[in-house]
């Protein structure tokens, strides 16, 4: 598995000055060298994770796009699809999504081909994106009185897939369990669940662990948590080391090495309608997602060699 230990990471610069300062500088000088040497073949299969977190503010947009465009630098083909009626994860991935873009609102509720709506991200060739707009905020409602309301996601999916091949489709969801989210559910294989490092971090969680359960038995056999990201981890707090070894101590296998800290940069980028990979590849924030990206991707990888 890629990953560059924190103990490895620092070390004094060439002048031999050994302060917080010049051991962060040499930490991400490491982590970007290690990061130009990662080379990953994708094999064709399409992993499909939904990211989902029903308490708010917990980077999951963030976590969605970031993630996606990591990835998409590594060289997969990547669809994000937009989910959340607040369309986030459509601004940052700088693909337009007004009231009158062809969005996956025209998807769930119209039975318009997944192909017609899907973008090409402006920030790299690899990454499309099924934008969602405004009238995705109704949808909820006009989903039950539709056929098979709970499977509508998934077969235009497996429609699209069946056309066009893609590495990864990541969906953003929206922070509540209604039919958008278990359209989520039912046409993901995999659950991705940001968790920031704050208090009440694990709040809500058993709930919407309950919810996989219920989805799996009843729509999704396959459906299963595989990822686990420490998102907004602040290393001069004891409280987010406390959160992480809790995490971890709770989900062993499911939780990612790597952690996000807490990034200027990661808060700016939307606003230019960009990831932090594109806004600032180079900041501390994009460079965590970049070896998240590596880890998921490399998990895989082991998972198939066994």
């Amino acid at each position: 598995m890629f990953h560059v230990k924190q103990s490895e990471k620092a070390t004094p610069n060439t002048f031999g000055i050994d302060t917080p300062l010049a051991r962060e500088i040499a930490d991400l000088s490491a982590r970007r060298k290690a990061l130009e040497a990662v080379s990953l073949e994708f094999t064709g299969d399409t992993r499909i994770l939904t990211v989902s977190n029903q308490k708010g503010g917990v980077g999951k947009t963030t976590t969605a796009v970031n993630i996606s465009s990591a990835l998409a630098g590594l060289g997969a083909r990547v669809l994000v699809i937009d989910l959340d009626p607040q369309g986030n994860a459509s601004t940052a991935l700088g693909v337009p999504h007004n009231a009158e873009t062809p969005s996956i609102y025209d998807v769930l509720i119209g039975d318009v081909p997944l192909s017609d709506i899907v973008q090409q991200s402006p920030e790299d060739e690899n990454l499309f994106c099924a934008p969602s707009t405004i009238h995705l905020a109704g949808a909820e409602i006009e989903l039950v009185s539709q056929v098979a309301r709970e499977h509508r996601l998934r077969r235009a999916l497996l429609e699209l897939l069946d056309e066009t091949p893609f590495d990864y489709v990541v969906i953003d969801c929206p922070p509540s369990l209604g039919l958008l989210t278990i359209n989520a559910f039912t046409a993901a294989s995999e659950v991705f669940i940001p968790i920031q490092c704050e208090y009440y971090a694990l709040e809500g969680l058993s709930q919407l662990l309950g919810s996989i359960q219920m989805i799996q038995k009843h729509l999704n056999p396959d459906l299963h948590l595989s990822t686990i990201l420490l998102t907004m981890f602040d290393g001069r707090t004891r409280l987010a080391h406390q959160v992480a070894e809790e995490v971890r101590e709770h989900f062993p296998t499911q939780v990612l090495e790597t952690v996000i800290p807490r990034s200027v940069r990661v808060s700016e980028a939307p606003s230019f309608g960009q990831t932090v990979i594109a806004y600032d590849g180079q900041s501390a924030g994009a460079i965590a997602y970049r070896e998240a990206a590596v880890e998921i991707a490399s998990r895989a990888t082991q998972s198939k060699e066994k």
